[in-house]
């Protein structure tokens, strides 16, 4: 569904025909959890409001005020009848590369799966990977498409391969005004986003009961992490010091960020950006995060929060988050971390890629 489009602005730069190619998983932005699909939102949003012609590829369900080109009714995750979403996916591809001539530029959010093809069209293109590069499969085939233009989310995602063509890094950004402080005194420790192995929640509760101080866990359990959840998490929620609050939609997390002393983030994988921690900046909550992945390039240690490297420095820093100031947190927010900057960065990797793309020279038949 297309919201109403917004009426004349001030271009800043040039008017380009950009083409944002969404993930079919969730709507865009999702209703609940789903990073990729909201920061895709936020994007296209932010290059609207910047003047620009953008059409969207997403589920149907989406929301924009983009030009919506609906490929498949509903987002996957809601709909029981789809088995196979790669398929779906894989004919997305294949419709855009066909209308390919109708953009300045496409902008795909689905990892490698577009290499091949896109590869094949004029039309200038990129793909930002919001994902994991650390796996020995990945190795090959960044390395069978090493010409393909490819955008960062932080600096440490490359790290696995860093010969690939990075055209840019370009750090993700939420709406200055979407989360805000709220006049709340904080009283608890937070975790936000997804349960898994990875996440380790489990370090979230050790570290809450070690500094004496309750937790709030606001998490999606996904399908297949619900074993993991059962088994391994479940039994460590007993006592009133954990509240397990389930999956929360953007409409809550200011109230629940802005309540929390600090956001925890103990992870235990190379984290690729982690939006939660931009989010409780947004609300001037520090965040106490471990040491991996792109977490030292987004907290700013001792000013916005603190890196830990175990569980023991993790419970000194929560006590030493207490006395950060908060309004500096949401100041760096708004430096560093808002949709609109995020917008801009990519503009110039656009324009970027446009005019090398022009002065390149095209062979022309007799």
């Amino acid at each position: 569904m297309a919201r109403p489009r917004p009426g004349p602005r001030t271009r800043r730069c040039r008017l380009i025909r950009i083409a944002q190619i969404a993930p079919l998983t969730e709507a865009v932005p999702p209703t609940l959890y789903g990073g990729t699909e909201r920061v895709i939102s936020w994007l296209t949003e932010e290059l609207v409001a910047l003047g620009q012609d953008v059409t969207l590829f997403a589920s149907g369900d989406s929301i924009t005020s983009a030009k919506l080109e609906p490929i498949w009714p509903r987002a996957l995750r809601l709909d029981g009848t789809v088995r196979d979403p790669n398929a779906l996916h894989m004919m997305m591809i294949e419709q855009v590369c066909r209308r390919s001539h109708e953009f300045d530029l496409l902008h795909f959010h689905l990892d490698y799966y577009p290499f091949s093809l896109a590869s094949r069209q004029p039309t200038p293109f990129i793909t930002t990977l919001h994902g994991r590069l650390d796996l020995p499969e990945h190795q090959p085939v960044f390395a069978t498409y090493s010409a393909i233009p490819l955008v960062s989310i932080s600096n440490a995602q490359r790290r696995p391969i860093p010969r690939a063509n990075w055209v840019a890094t370009t750090h993700h950004g939420l709406p200055a005004d979407l989360l805000r402080p709220q006049p709340v005194r904080p009283s608890y420790l937070a975790f936000l986003g997804r349960i898994s192995p990875e996440k380790r929640v489990d370090r979230a509760i050790r570290i809450a009961r070690r500094c004496g101080i309750p937790l709030k866990i606001a998490a999606k359990v996904d399908r297949a992490d619900q074993d993991y959840f059962d088994e391994t998490i479940r039994p460590l929620l007993a006592g009133a010091e954990v509240e397990f609050i389930g999956e929360i939609g953007d409409g809550q997390k200011s109230e629940f960020l802005s309540g929390a002393i600090a956001l925890l983030m103990p992870i235990d994988w190379p984290e690729p950006f982690g939006l939660v921690m931009i989010e409780a900046m947004a609300c001037g909550t520090p965040v106490v995060a471990f040491n991996r992945g792109s977490v030292p390039e987004i907290i700013e240690d001792g000013v916005t929060g603190f890196v830990v490297e175990d569980e023991a420095s993790a419970a000194g820093a929560v006590h030493a988050a207490a006395a950060l100031s908060r309004g500096t947190v949401r100041r760096r927010f708004e430096e560093r971390f808002t949709a609109r900057r995020m917008a801009q960065d990519y503009l110039q990797v656009y324009h970027g890629l446009i005019d090398h793309r022009r002065s390149q020279p095209r062979l022309v038949k007799a």
